[in-house]
C-alpha cells in the first residue's frame, strides 16, 4: 500500500483515544462564540488572529493560550458544547472509545463548580452514547504548577461525582514540578479505588517517568518519549508494559523533536513498548486523532505492521473492561487479514 491508501484504511478503522484534554479541544470557532456570548474580551479581534496566536515557540506559550482560552467556559452549556464538539469529531475519525482529561483547577480557579462543568460533560457523553454508541470515561487531572493541597481539595470537591470519573492525571507544565510533588494526593486517589496516570518524560527528564512510576503507582505514562534517554527505563518499561500515551503532532508543535521525521516513537514500538497514538490538545497542534496517523504515515517509514500495532495498543492501554478489550482486537483481527 502507497501512504494515500495507508492513510485511507486507518481513517476507517477502529480507534482508541487515551491521551486528550477536552480543554485543549476548543477551537477558534467556538471560543470566539462564547466570548461574544459572556462578553470576554480575548486580545483578539477575528477567527485567524486566534489561529496566527496558535503559533506558540514552547509548552508554556501553549500553556498560556490554553488557560486564555478556557476563560470562555462559563456556563453548562459551554461545557456541553465543548465534549458535543469533539465526541462528534471521536464518530468522524472512528475514536470508538476515548478517556477524555479535564482540568477542574482551570474552572474552580474562576469560580466554576465541578455542578457546572460534569453536568455539561455529562449530557453530552450520555447523548453520544445513546445516538450512536459511543465509549468514553473521564480523567480528571491535576494541574503540576498548583499545590499538592490544591490538587487535594479538587479530589475532595469531586467527591460526589467520582462515579463519573475512572482516574486522575497530572498535566501542565512538568518542569520543576516532579511527580513527588503529588505523592500524597494520588495516594488518596488510589485509595479510593481510582486508576492513575501522569504526564512524564515530555519536557521532564526520565527521572520524572521513574517518579511517576515508583512515587505515584500510575497505570499509564502519557507521553514518555524522553525515556529512550534511559537505557534502564527502557528495560523496565518493555518488561513491565507500562504504556506511553505518545502525541506525536504535539510533540512536534512544542518542539519537543523539531520536525515528525525525527519523532522516536517507532523506535519505541519496535524496542518493545507499549506506546499509543493521541492528539492532546488537537484544536492548539494541528489534528485530531486521524491527522496524527496521518502524520505518521507522511514522515515516518511505518508499514502496516507498525500501524496495526498501534492501534491494538491503544485497546490494550485503555481501561475499558477485558471482554471489551477482546472484542476490538478480534474485529482488528479480522481486519488485519484483508488488509494483509
Amino acid at each position: 500500500m502507497n501512504k494515500e491508501e495507508l492513510k485511507q484504511w486507518v481513517s476507517t478503522q477502529p480507534k482508541v483515544e487515551l491521551h486528550l484534554h477536552i480543554e485543549g479541544s476548543l477551537e477558534p470557532e467556538l471560543m470566539m462564540e462564547l466570548a461574544v456570548k459572556h462578553g470576554v474580551k480575548l486580545p483578539y479581534q477575528s477567527i485567524n488572529e486566534v489561529k496566527e496566536a496558535y503559533n506558540f515557540q514552547d509548552l508554556q506559550s501553549f500553556l498560556d493560550l490554553y488557560y486564555l482560552g478556557a476563560s470562555v467556559l462559563i456556563d453548562e452549556d459551554d461545557f456541553y458544547q465543548l465534549m458535543w464538539r469533539y465526541l462528534c469529531q471521536c464518530k468522524a475519525d472512528n475514536v470508538v472509545h476515548a478517556e477524555i482529561m479535564f482540568d477542574p483547577q482551570t474552572h474552580t480557579e474562576r469560580g466554576i463548580g465541578f455542578s457546572v462543568f460534569m453536568a455539561g460533560f455529562k449530557r453530552a457523553i450520555n447523548q453520544a452514547k445513546q445516538e450512536w454508541g459511543q465509549s468514553c470515561l473521564l480523567i480528571m487531572s491535576f494541574l503540576r504548577h498548583l499545590s499538592e493541597e490544591s490538587a487535594i481539595e479538587t479530589l475532595n470537591a469531586a467527591t460526589p461525582y467520582l462515579s463519573d470519573i475512572t482516574a486522575v492525571g497530572l498535566d501542565s507544565a512538568e518542569m520543576g514540578n516532579p511527580p513527588e510533588k503529588f505523592s500524597t494526593v494520588f495516594e488518596m486517589a488510589k485509595k479510593l479505588g481510582l486508576k492513575r496516570v501522569a504526564h512524564a518524560g515530555e519536557e521532564g527528564p526520565p527521572a520524572y517517568i521513574w517518579g511517576a512510576l515508583k512515587t505515584l503507582d500510575v497505570h499509564r505514562i502519557d507521553h514518555g518519549v524522553r525515556s529512550i534517554e534511559d537505557p534502564d527505563l527502557i528495560t523496565f518499561l518493555v518488561s513491565s508494559q507500562h504504556p506511553l500515551t505518545v502525541c506525536p503532532l504535539s510533540n512536534t508543535k512544542l518542539k519537543v523533536f523539531e520536525h515528525m521525521h525525527q519523532h522516536n516513537i517507532l523506535t519505541l514500538l519496535d524496542l518493545g513498548l507499549l506506546v499509543t497514538v493521541n492528539a492532546d490538545d488537537p484544536s492548539y497542534f494541528g489534528g485530531y486523532l486521524n491527522d496524527n496517523y496521518h502524520a505518521l504515515i507522511d514522515h515516518l517509514p511505518i508499514n502496516k505492521e507498525q500501524l496495526l500495532a498501534l492501534l491494538k495498543n491503544g485497546f490494550k492501554a485503555s481501561f475499558l473492561p477485558e471482554e471489551a478489550i477482546k472484542s476490538w482486537m478480534l474485529k482488528l483481527d479480522i481486519t488485519e487479514k484483508d488488509f494483509l
